[in-house]
């Protein structure tokens, strides 16, 4: 959601700027802007993409700037509501990540003093305040202003005649790049990769002085020292490499992925709280959502101990009696809603656990343990090899509390999962791209597989899709199955196949065309379903990986039937840091 940039240095800043505008385009955004600073703020705004008026912007000269994606909460897309925002002379500017609650009693008051507003956008309150807190010293009007503020923020501003920039942060992620002569600063790490390793992730409260030789960072009002961290990640990793989209590319990236998290393991901290852990919370969003529910059927089976599973945006709001160990399961590590409930889970004096892809994010700060995903970086708005990753970790600790019995099984399950990479799907896709409705159903853990394989079927192909527990179809949706209408069912061996043959048979007398994922040579269930999708046959932990990746390449490849946007499906963010 949103993403803000910003450049101070010996080099011309616009090209920088806009290069790292494309690098988080995909975290979502209808419109974008960028501000250089030279004795006056130039400006060029434009909704839209930025490929269709990049080189528009070419023309801004200066060697300080910022620039910022949109995506739009207080006003819709349009020139006049993109970022950057400046105050009545136009000698202030700012781009801004968050959202300001009390922003409609603040314009109110500015109205009154004679403040002009040009946009309907929360953020621009920001800049008229600082325009009247400003004497000539930036910092100073910036910390004068934020106390102001009700909500969160990510913040850039700079000022006409001014050789800095300065940076603030609260409930929204901010981290700067240290270069050789020249600083940067970003949303993510994406914009940084190509021009330094070097990384300050600035903290909740925490105000940033930088200009091109250093950068002093301030918090309550005194001067504090941030750890200044390297990444692994390189620039190849954020690259396409030859496929179609960077979906297509993580997709087939699950298999390392996978294997690299299970080869990180536990350390004995982690270990240890999973082992003796007396009640387990899990609390995620979206497909981390889908990850923890498969834990649960997991654990609770294989390990006899009741998890409790929750979304994020509820739990702030309708929080469950807490105790024990809650884990935090977020791709970013910036999910607002599951941030804001391991805050809670902390106050009530539970022990968290984070599990998270990006080392030093805002969660791995407030958890009081991590357990780091190494997926690597993704690009994709619709999360796969992140999925995969996070399977990886719960797994772990499902091992764990069993006392090792499935490292061997986790140890090879990246094997089974380059082996279903290569499945031929077609009559599947040429089944579901014509349909305005698709249903997944599974039981046990491959129920919230389904649910996982109707939410990237909705994300970027646009068909509405839902996912069911396969007995609950006849309770209601047994109504919308029609000859149009395709089923996808998960349906290994196990304790429930049986009447997961049954569901089928009755779902193939409302004519509904089924399409079953089912294991190896399974004859019976070949013979009643009009596509077959083979899976190997191994250990129930790897047919969950194994089945979901089917489902991952059956949505992308019906999205590129279709001729969607894979990587940019509308109205999406990859990084949901707002309420």
């Amino acid at each position: 959601m949103c993403g803000i940039v910003g450049y101070i240095g010996r080099r011309e800043a616009t090209p920088l700027l806009m290069q790292g505008l494309k690098r988080l385009e995909y975290r979502g955004y209808d419109s974008f802007g960028i501000a250089t600073m030279g004795s006056d703020i130039n400006l060029f705004k434009k909704r839209g993409r930025i490929s269709d008026s990049e080189s528009d912007a070419v023309a801004l000269a200066g060697y300080v700037g910022i620039g910022h994606t949109r995506w739009a909460t207080h006003g819709e897309p349009s020139d006049i509501n993109s970022h950057p925002h400046t105050d009545c002379s136009g000698r202030i500017a700012l781009v801004h990540n968050g959202v300001i609650e009390n922003y409609a009693e603040l314009k109110k008051q500015l109205v009154g003093r004679g403040h002009r507003f040009a946009s309907e956008t929360d953020t621009e309150v920001i800049a008229h305040l600082i325009e009247e807190h400003y004497n000539g010293d930036l910092r100073e009007a910036v910390e004068k202003t934020l106390p102001l503020l009700k909500g969160s923020y990510a913040l850039l501003v700079i000022a006409a005649d001014d050789q800095r920039i300065i940076a603030a942060r609260d409930c929204s992620p901010l981290v700067l790049g240290i270069g050789d002569g020249e600083l940067f600063a970003a949303s993510d790490m994406m914009p940084l990769l190509e021009h330094t390793e070097r990384i300050v992730f600035m903290e909740d409260g925490d105000i940033a002085e930088i200009t091109a030789g250093e950068v002093a960072i301030y918090c309550d009002g005194a001067r504090v020292e941030r750890p200044v961290e390297l990444v692994n990640w390189c620039v190849e990793d954020v690259r396409k490499g030859g496929f179609a989209h960077y979906m297509q590319k993580e997709i087939f990236e699950q298999p390392q992925a996978f294997y690299e998290t299970i080869k990180a393991g536990l350390d004995d901290h982690v270990a240890d709280m999973i082992k003796n852990a007396s009640e387990i919370t899990l609390v995620a969003c979206g497909t981390s959502y889908h990850t923890a529910l498969i834990f649960k059927y997991l654990a609770e089976s294989l390990c006899n101990i009741p998890i409790r599973v929750e979304v994020g945006s509820e739990f702030k709001y309708y929080p469950p009696p807490l105790k024990g160990l809650v884990i935090a399961v977020s791709q970013s590590g910036e999910t607002a809603d599951t941030l804001a409930a391991l805050k809670m889970a902390k106050v009530h004096g539970c022990s968290t656990l984070a599990i998270t892809n990006v080392q030093g994010s805002t969660v791995t700060r407030i958890a009081d343990r991590t357990l780091l995903m190494r997926a690597g970086p993704e690009i994709g708005v619709a999360a796969t090899k992140s999925y995969t990753a996070q399977l990886a970790a719960l797994m772990e600790l499902l091992d764990a509390r069993c006392e090792g019995a499935f490292a061997d099984v986790l140890s090879h399950a990246h094997l089974a999962i380059g082996e279903v990479l290569l499945r031929d799907i077609q009559q599947a896709v040429a089944l579901c791209k014509g349909a305005e409705h698709v249903f997944f159903v599974g039981r046990g853990p491959f129920y919230p597989v389904s649910m996982e394989g109707a939410l990237k079927m909705k994300e970027i192909s646009y068909i509405h899709a839902e996912g069911y527990a396969a007995g609950e179809l006849k309770h209601g949706p047994f109504a919308l199955l029609t000859e149009q209408t395709p089923v996808i069912a998960v349906c290994p061996p196990g304790s429930t196949y049986g009447v997961m043959v049954s569901n089928i048979k009755e779902m193939k007398a409302r004519r509904a065309p089924i399409i079953a994922l089912g294991t190896d040579g399974d004859k019976e269930l070949e013979e009643i379903v009009d596509v077959f999708i083979p899976l190997p046959d191994t250990h129930p932990l790897v047919q969950v990986l194994t089945a979901s990746v089917v489902l991952q390449l059956l949505s992308y490849h019906t999205a590129c039937a279709l001729q969607r946007d894979v990587d940019k499906p509308r109205n999406l963010a990859k990084s949901v840091t707002v309420e």
